[in-house]
């Protein structure tokens, strides 16, 4: 063996073995692409052109991964040489065989460097993809050139517009990859590929020379129109998913070259995308999230068992995401009767996985074996957590945390899923605060990835970094909130929801709001959302929350006057839209709009019409001034903690980054003089919040305050 690059400090290190130039990158933790990654490839294949011992080139990842993408922390900052689409050329155009070994994460520009190899080799544990597309980008190293020549444009497109990654056996199938052997050793699996390719005299293979699967032009084309046709409609406004088709459609028209000339201005337009600056935010905003003071003071307490309280909807969403978890779990409820509909809830879920193919039957047993389902509190006394998951009345639950009390062993976290409730009043229920806190979980619970973590005043740092432990296990994205009515989410959301209630007994339909709310980018509008989580909910909130209302403060009743006619929504047919036979999906209901009419004539209101902009303006202004009172009030720890909860938990539109982000995007100026306008005509509810009026007044924006926590 012989050593090529020395320097023990060089993340990229080349040795000589019987004729095969082992380069390896030593960029831990995933071997990202920095700089000293591309200029180390760079002068390894250019020391294999040169040296006459060297027959092949084996390139492998030291650690877990191959290269699992480009290096965050170049992120923002001005490029250096060499550019990755030419370390990818340079490995294509080597004269001699070059084998990229792969293991771990192959991902983005990690993957087009081993497109760029003549050859692919993967262990079981290899994970390829190319997610660009999630942080508002696409492939732009030849990604897009080279994946529809080995795998077709509907595999390869597929690819890029979904960001999934491909296990080892599944890029065998599609073409990314020549062979996958078994074992865990990289080096070893490589040098015995390439010995072996070295023996039938395997010749240089470069993908940009082949057709591949692109030369059947025809076929290949009728495929991306209907992907094309599809994306228009799945991608709403997203911007580098057609990106993406047009660089496809230059693979099947352009030479190689050309393509890849195409691929890079579409990659440089997509730099430049506001998109791209929204979905980086996200990107950085759900990593920097879980960093909260508690978590770095603290060690979380051990969870082994795990109990929960109630078996309704939210408590089996709970239950099952902690089966997946791997945790046993005991539900607790009043009868045997509620106990048989609370597990039904449970195997509900687990049945429609079988009935899909997504869950083998044993799997599911081995499951549920997990589970058991109890009337008496005594069986969780050796719980380690409980989450508390009954009716949203202070006084119910404050019942359950005294049985808690008294039945659960010394240091047992104790959680409630309130949604609004005061958990230190909750807290005082126990001869024990320091262990209770508030998880309030999204419905369904398991599939909703955001967790709210509400730290009461008397909880130990350790409660808090158990709970962010949890959501770590439970694979949730977790924002630590302080206790107010309805935390960080449900306060904003009830302050921009009376924002539109605004609007609709001004002028705008409730369908127009929802049409302009759906066209901003979230899947569905307020009044949508509202059908679907049970008009019943916020009535009784509102009732609960109408002795303490501002007498002068605007209250629109046309929800009200909805609810009083038993119209709920979705689970009883109607609500502010109709569902006829059961319709997931609403149709505009006439006699609703009457309703609305009615309550305009009784107020006095001349109704007048809205555009869609001024909607968005008004809703929008609303969600960011209550988010700068949450965020100066101490609610949220820094704005990035208000976008990753509307990002998780209700629908906000990725690309935007989030409603502090967007504020910032729009320029904080702009959106205080909206609200000012706003102001003229309810200086009671558009009052600007404090902290907006300090940051523009300093030529500040909120991102100036997302430091770490």
């Amino acid at each position: 063996m012989r050593v090529i690059l020395q320097s023990p400090a060089s993340v990229v290190r080349s040795t000589l073995q019987d004729g095969v130039q082992l380069v390896s990158i030593h960029n831990p933790p995933v071997n990202a692409l920095g700089a000293a990654v591309r200029q180390g490839l760079m002068a390894a294949i250019a020391q294999a052109e040169a040296d006459a011992h060297v027959k092949a080139v084996l390139i492998v990842g030291d650690g877990r991964a191959f290269i699992a993408g480009a290096d965050i922390r170049e992120f923002g900052k001005p490029p250096v040489a060499p550019a990755l689409p030419e370390v990818c050329q340079r490995i294509e155009s080597c004269s001699k065989p070059v084998v990229a070994a792969i293991h771990g994460a192959a991902l983005g520009g990690g993957l087009e460097v081993a497109l760029s190899a003549h050859y692919r080799l993967a262990l079981p544990s290899a994970q390829l993809g190319l997610p660009e597309v999630l942080l508002g980008l696409l492939p732009g190293s030849g990604g897009t050139q080279r994946a529809p020549r080995l795998m077709g444009v509907k595999a390869a497109t597929e690819l890029m517009l979904s960001g999934k990654h491909l296990n080892a056996q599944a890029a065998l199938a599609a073409g990314l990859v020549d062979v996958v052997v078994e074992g865990d050793d990289p080096v070893a699996a490589g040098l015995a590929y390439v010995r072996e390719l070295l023996a039938r005299q395997a010749p240089v293979r470069p993908t940009s020379a082949q057709a591949g699967r692109l030369a059947d032009k025809a076929a290949a084309q009728a495929e991306l129109d209907v992907l094309r046709a599809d994306t228009a409609k799945a991608a709403r406004g997203l911007f580098s998913p057609l990106k993406i088709i047009d660089c496809v459609q230059a693979a099947l028209d352009l030479p190689f070259d050309q393509g890849m000339q195409f691929e890079r201005a579409q990659f440089l337009a997509c730099l430049e995308s506001p998109q791209r600056a929204g979905l980086i935010h996200a990107f950085f905003a759900e990593r920097e999230v879980a960093k909260v003071p508690e978590a770095k003071a603290a060690v979380p307490r051990p969870i082994t068992s795990i109990a929960v309280i109630g078996g309704g909807t939210m408590g089996a969403g709970i239950t099952v995401s902690a089966l997946d978890a791997g945790l046993p779990v005991t539900m607790i409820e009043r009868d045997a009767e509620s106990i048989a509909r609370g597990r039904a809830h449970v195997e509900k879920v687990y049945d429609a996985l079988v009935a899909k193919g997504r869950m083998a039957p044993e799997a599911k047993a081995a499951t549920m074996a997990r589970y058991t389902g109890s009337t008496r509190y005594e069986d969780i006394g050796s719980a380690d957590l409980v989450i508390e998951a009954v009716f949203e009345d202070i006084e119910v639950k404050k019942a359950v945390f005294r049985e808690l009390d008294r039945g659960c062993k010394p240091g047992a976290v104790l959680a409630t899923n309130t949604s609004y409730l005061d958990i230190d009043a909750i807290a005082a229920a126990t001869a024990r605060p320091q262990d209770v806190i508030g998880l309030h979980f999204f419905s369904p619970a398991n599939i909703m990835k955001l967790l709210e973590i509400v730290v009461p005043a008397r909880v130990s740092a350790d409660v808090v970094a158990t709970a962010f432990e949890l959501a770590k296990r439970l694979k949730k994205v977790p924002v630590r909130a302080g206790v107010c009515d309805g935390f960080i989410g449900n306060r904003i959301l009830a302050v921009y929801k009376q924002a539109a209630d605004y609007l609709m007994e001004d002028g705008a339909s409730p369908y127009e709001i929802d049409a302009a709310v759906r066209g901003f980018g979230y899947p569905m509008g307020p009044f949508q959302v509202t059908d679907l989580a049970g008009g019943d909910i916020g009535w009784a909130t509102r009732k609960r929350r109408a002795a303490t209302r501002d007498p002068k403060a605007r209250y629109v009743e046309i929800a009200d006057r909805i609810c009083e006619r038993g119209w709920f929504g979705q689970k009883t047919g109607r609500g502010f839209y109709l569902y006829p036979e059961g319709a997931r999906v609403g149709q505009p209901d006439p006699e609703v709009q009457a309703i609305v009419d009615a309550e305009r004539a009784r107020k006095g209101v001349v109704p007048r019409p809205f555009s869609a902009d001024e909607i968005m303006r008004r809703y929008m202004a609303a969600m960011v001034n209550e988010g700068a009172k949450v965020v100066a009030e101490g609610i949220a720890l820094r704005p990035l903690d208000v976008d990753v909860t509307f990002l998780s938990g209700y629908g906000f539109p990725r690309f935007r980054g989030g409603p502090m982000k967007w504020a910032d995007m729009q320029g904080l100026d702009k959106v205080l003089a909206d609200i000012r306008e706003f102001a003229q005509d309810d200086p009671l509810f558009w009052k600007p919040a404090a902290l907006l009026e300090q940051l523009v007044a300093e030529g500040r924006n909120f991102d100036s305050l997302n430091q770490p926590a």
